[in-house]
This record gives C-alpha cells, sequence and structure tokens, in this order.
C-alpha cells in the first residue's frame, strides 16, 4: 500500500480518536506570543521520511546551519507512529511539538489549529506578505476563517491521468495522443480496453469509504469540471451544482459498465496492469519509470477542457510552525528560507514534487527542460483545489465519501439526490463552532 494512502487512512483514526482540544500546544511554561516570535536560538524541525524528502531537509539544514551558527537548527525525521498526523497531535497535546513540521497535511491544520498547537504565520510582521507574494492566489486556499495562516503553502503533488501505453496500443487506442480529454471519449476508451481483453479494468480508484478517497475521483474531475471550485465555499457545499452532477454521474457509469473495480485491490493495479490508466501526481513518475511505458494527460472534463485552463486536486503537504516552539524568531526566519526560490529548487531536484510558487516554470526552466516528464506536472501546479480548510475537513470528506460509495460505485440510489444529502451534511458542520 502506498504510504500516502497510510499516511491518510491514519489520519482518519486521529479524527475518530477526537483528540483533547486544548490550547496546551505551548507547553506550561511558553513563552507568550509576542515573546516568542522575537526570540532567537536553537530550535528542532521534523521532515517526511521519505527518501528524497530526508536528503532535501538534511541539505537544507546544513546549508542554515553553516551560515547561522548561533541560531542551530537539529533536524529530525518525523517519529514513527501510525501517521505524522497522530504524531504531531500527540506531540502538541504533550505540549512537545517541534517548532516546524514540514509534512503537514491540510486535512489535519483544522484539528491542529483547535488543539492550540499552531502559530498564526499572519501574525508576523511579514507573515502574510511572504507567503502571499511566494505562493499568489493559491495561498488563498489555505487560509483559516479568522483570515489567518496556520500553515504555510509548501509544496503540491497535482493528480493527472497515468495511462500505460502498451496496454493503450494493445486495446487498439493511440498510445501517444490518446482522446481522454472527454467523458464520452474516456468511456469509449475504457470500453474498448475491456472488451479488447488489455486489461480488467480501465482505471481502478480505490473504492473504499475512507474520507480521504474522494480526494483521488471525485475531487480532480470536479475541480476541473466547476473551473477551480472546491467542495466548500464561503461556509456551504458546492457541488449539487450541474458539474458536480456530471462528474457524479461520469464516475456511476464508469462502475456500471464495469470500467473500474468494485472491490479493493491488494496491490498496485496500475504497475501490475490490473488497470490501463490510473490517478497520480508527480511522485509517480520515480515510482512507475522501470515498471511501465506510461504517458499522462489531464483528468477529463464534460466537453473537453484544453488543458491549459483544467483545474485537479493539488495532494498538498505544507509546513506549521507549532506553538510549542520556544524561538520563533528563528522558526520563521527558518521557514522562509526553508520556502526561498533556492531552497524551493533543491526540493524541485531532490523530489520532483511542485513548490507551491507562481510561475513555477519561469522560475525553474533548467529543472524542466532537464526533466521534461514534469512539464505537464508543473503547468498543472497553478492551477490546483485543496480540501476544504476548518476543524471539520474530515467529517466533511467523510459525509460525502459514505453518499458517494453507496450512490456511486454500489450504484444504490440516486445520484443527485445524495449529493443533496452529503450537502446538508456538510452544511450542518459548517455552521458548527
Amino acid at each position: 500500500m502506498h504510504r500516502r494512502t497510510l499516511a491518510l487512512r491514519a489520519l482518519a483514526g486521529l479524527a475518530a480518536l477526537g483528540l483533547a482540544l486544548t490550547a496546551c500546544g505551548g507547553g506550561g511554561d511558553a513563552p507568550s506570543t509576542t515573546e516568542a516570535q522575537t526570540k532567537k536560538g536553537p530550535i528542532t524541525v521534523w521532515y517526511s521520511n521519505n527518501e528524497q524528502e530526508v536528503a532535501w531537509g538534511k541539505a537544507m539544514v546544513q546549508a542554515w546551519n553553516s551560515a547561522h551558527p548561533e541560531e542551530k537548527v537539529e533536524g529530525q525525521e518525523i517519529p514513527a507512529g501510525k501517521s505524522s498526523e497522530e504524531v504531531i497531535g500527540a506531540a502538541i497535546t504533550a505540549g512537545t511539538a517541534p517548532c516546524l513540521v514540514f509534512n503537514t497535511a491540510p486535512s489535519a491544520v483544522g484539528q491542529f489549529q483547535r488543539q492550540g498547537g499552531l502559530v498564526n504565520l499572519a501574525t508576523f510582521p511579514d507573515g502574510a506578505g511572504y507567503i502571499s507574494e511566494r505562493s499568489g492566489a493559491t495561498a488563498d486556499q489555505y487560509k483559516a476563517a479568522d483570515g489567518g495562516f496556520y500553515q504555510m503553502p509548501w509544496k503540491s503533488n497535482p493528480v493527472m491521468i497515468f495511462y500505460n501505453k502498451k496496454l493503450f496500443s494493445k486495446a487498439g487506442l493511440d498510445p501517444e495522443k490518446p482522446a481522454l480529454a472527454t467523458y464520452d471519449e474516456f468511456l469509449a476508451a475504457a470500453e474498448k480496453i475491456k472488451d479488447s481483453g488489455a486489461a480488467d479494468y480501465a482505471i481502478y480508484p480505490a473504492p473504499t469509504s475512507e474520507f480521504f478517497q474522494t480526494q483521488f475521483d471525485f475531487m480532480p474531475l470536479y475541480a476541473a469540471a466547476s473551473g477551480g471550485k472546491s467542495l466548500v465555499a464561503d461556509g456551504k457545499a458546492t457541488f449539487t451544482d450541474q458539474a458536480g452532477i456530471d462528474v457524479a454521474t461520469f464516475w456511476r457509469d464508469v462502475y456500471a459498465g464495469g470500467y473500474a473495480g468494485q472491490e479493493t485491490y491488494q496491490g498496485d493495479s496500475f504497475a501490475d496492469g490490473k488497470a490501463a490508466m490510473a490517478i497520480v501526481g508527480p511522485w509517480a513518475i520515480a515510482v512507475y519509470q522501470d515498471k511501465v511505458e506510461w504517458g499522462s494527460v489531464p483528468v477529463p472534463t464534460k466537453a473537453g477542457i484544453p488543458a491549459d485552463q483544467t483545474y485537479t486536486f493539488s495532494d498538498a503537504k505544507n509546513v506549521g510552525l507549532f506553538s510549542a516552539c520556544q524561538n520563533q524568531g528563528t522558526a520563521w526566519e527558518v521557514l522562509k528560507f526553508a520556502t526561498s526560490a533556492e531552497q524551493d529548487g533543491q526540493l524541485l531536484e531532490k523530489t520532483g514534487q511542485m513548490p507551491l510558487r507562481t510561475d513555477l516554470q519561469a522560475a525553474f526552466p533548467d529543472y524542466f527542460q532537464e526533466n521534461p516528464a514534469y512539464l505537464q506536472f508543473g503547468s498543472q501546479a497553478a492551477r490546483t483545489v485543496e480540501v476544504p480548510a476548518g476543524p471539520k475537513t474530515v467529517e466533511m470528506l467523510q459525509d460525502f465519501r459514505d453518499q458517494w460509495t453507496k450512490a456511486v460505485i454500489t450504484g444504490d440510489g440516486d445520484v443527485t439526490a445524495a449529493l443533496q444529502t452529503a450537502a446538508d451534511q456538510i452544511n450542518a458542520l459548517a455552521g458548527e463552532r
């Protein structure tokens, strides 16, 4: 099972456990907000434990320490646990969180904020300005209800469609320029794949009911169909519009036609040739480069929106500055250093993940020229949509997923009614304080 799936699945457990939502993140002897934000000195940071990000993290820390011997950073991999989100939540409760975590899921930020564990970066004199300058309009998706930034928009893995060129050829489809832009084209290709026996399924998104699976079937296509809408805007569900109905109907047709599996597949359906397509981010380039001869296209839309106008789900990870931090003045400077143009370039080189930076391709032209496989993802990174913000994110996505599983995957009930039921439940959650 992919590491991302394990982490997100454990986040569902974090929400279910209902961690004590107390403002204990700073510990009993934490300095006041104003005092902490001006204090300088040593800090500890956590970064993800995947090989590429560990390499980036170690190099970033070394570069900082060489230039700042009086403000040393100790870099560590996130401690072992069911997920980084559960480890971070427990550290907040205990008052032992590090100063910075370079692996903060947007789905969890609202819960961490409600625990009192995160610092509002907009309270630093240059905080909001720095974030907006670096990430542009994309940063607005990461604002909290109070207008603050409790996460630094950092990097995304914009999802697209990968397809297996050999299986497409076997099915009689053009492996270099496949017709997949519209729902009708996609369904026609899916039928050819199934009828030819090229693969058991055209595509195999996880049919399980965890909240986060919505991020890899409905959300990317709804972002594309709606021109960049999130599932919730201004405290109200958006997806009962025609775009949402069209997307849900398309996926129901996929399942009804037998073009996607309705049972959990124990393995990687794309790598194993069980499915001819997958919805993935740029991380998949390294994963599949020696296993599948692949091509990539944007997610489909009803009428076939041009690639340079198509939105998708971001699959982002961000950075949190935690209230237990004694030397927040240093932490803020390290955070800016770690998200500078130089370090963003290093992140791109080492991980292939897309910094949430305006004009990404123009900022790093040499990288994209030398790594053309990432070009489409670099372009797509400018048009991404995030999960709804706030402390009820997981519950909202779970309510949606429950209705989706029943009406779309299993085909039980009316799609429009199911979307409305999910919207009513989400609107109620959005109104809770």
